[in-house]
């Protein structure tokens, strides 16, 4: 049975809120237990040592939805060359993303290609150099099972898996698939980094509507019952760790949703180590589930210890909404957890955090960037231009939304 859910020991701090417990790479699909391997790129991130007594250990980022509006893909288009570069964007956290271990990343809207028509709001389309700029922030993992996936059909997913293929074979892309091997139930995504295997299954509840190509009806990864059950069981027979990204919630809801708490009970009764979800477009709650032994956090096999980020919020945006709550949607949260192989051979949890940031955006060139939380200034927030749409928008809002909503108690 279910525990009830305890809220998670919180050290509040500017920016920063954590619980922590002291106690040559490669990305893997594991099909039908066979291993098919991919060579893994060390270029962009510098690996962690690992703790003193312990084994190995590796540290995890994942950011939110990177939601290109129109005014950020203007922002990133070079009126002489007709060329997109959105390398600005990571100015202010491309260095921490790139010391992880390993970085995940919620690529919100499909990566068509300009052949398909660069588009913001509600049919998203981004050209290809918004995947550059992922790659070279240092992300190693993306996420693109999202209510967007389908918004250029059948020709948006095959144009990006293509494209990442091509271009950046060392990416791990899940939650998208353009073939049945791959999109099977018995697929599980696994990512390896100090000898420790960690499944990343990703999820989503809906596409807007849009259904899936008939000749390619596993084209995006759905939050069906069966099929996260059998994931979630291969992960603990396959991997060490196992994170699951589901694109669940409410849109703009500060709080949890039944839906959410129903697939938090599944996720944790079948062996996953920590959730980290999107979609909702703000923060939500973070919360610690913890099995009878609270001294420690072990690996989870069911019904045991398991973090749950709720929602991590926009990391990039620029919506066009007006009106209180807007500057709800500047607030992202990085998730940032440790893990590491103890004495008796399990992968558990040494310490999880979430780290604030703000999405800056302003006229001009490039002016769309993001910067964590304690570094933003009141000078600097006064002149996101966000404060057009809502007024309330400043640096001590962002710091009081990030107060009130991690220092929610999940009912």
């Amino acid at each position: 049975m279910i525990k009830t859910a305890k809220c998670v020991a919180l050290i509040c701090m500017i920016g920063l809120l954590a619980y922590d417990k002291p106690d040559t790479d490669t990305f893997t699909y594991v099909n039908n237990n066979e291993k098919s391997t991919s060579e893994g790129s060390a270029a962009t991130s510098q690996r962690a040592a690992a703790p003193s007594g312990k084994t190995s250990s590796v540290n995890i980022i994942m950011v939110g939805d990177i939601l290109l509006h129109t005014p950020i893909e203007e922002a990133a288009k070079n009126d002489v060359t007709c060329r997109y570069d959105f390398d600005f964007i990571f100015d202010h956290s491309r260095q921490k993303i790139s010391s992880a271990d390993i970085a995940i990343v919620n690529q919100e809207v499909i990566i068509g290609g300009e052949e398909l028509g660069v588009s913001g709001y509600p049919a998203f389309n981004a050209p290809y150099e918004i995947g550059d700029a992922l790659h070279d922030a240092g992300f190693d993992v993306v996420c693109h099972a999202t209510n967007h996936a389908l918004d250029k059909g059948k020709k948006g997913i095959v144009n990006c898996l293509s494209y990442w293929r091509s271009t950046h074979p060392d990416m791990l892309v899940t939650g998208i698939y353009d073939n049945e091997k791959d999109a099977a139930a018995e697929s599980v995504p696994i990512i390896e980094r100090n000898g420790i295997k960690v499944a990343i299954l990703n999820y989503t509840y809906g596409t807007n509507g849009i259904s899936a190509p008939k000749d390619m009806p596993y084209a995006v990864s759905m939050l069906n019952k069966d099929r996260v059950i059998t994931q979630l069981d291969l992960a603990e027979q396959t991997a060490d760790f196992t994170i699951v990204c589901p694109h669940w919630g409410s849109e703009y809801n500060l709080g949890i949703s039944n839906d959410q708490k129903k697939w938090m009970n599944i996720f944790r009764e079948h062996g996953a180590d920590v959730v980290i979800g999107t979609h909702p477009h703000v923060i939500e709650p973070m919360a610690f589930y913890e099995d009878e032994d609270t001294t420690k956090i072990t690996n989870n096999h069911g019904n045991g210890d398991m973090p749950v980020y709720y929602s991590l919020g926009n990391f990039v945006n620029w919506t066009s909404g007006k009106g209180s709550g807007v500057a709800n949607r500047m607030v992202g949260g990085m998730a940032d957890i440790t893990i590491s192989r103890k004495a008796n051979g399990e992968v558990s949890i040494d310490a999880f955090t979430v780290r604030n940031y703000v999405c800056h955006v302003g006229s001009g060139d490039g002016n769309v960037t993001v910067y964590p939380l304690e570094q933003y200034t009141p000078e600097l927030a006064a002149l996101n231009e966000i404060k057009k749409q809502d007024s309330s928008f400043s640096r001590e809002y962002c710091e009081s939304l990030t107060k009130k909503v991690y220092g929610l108690v999940e009912k």
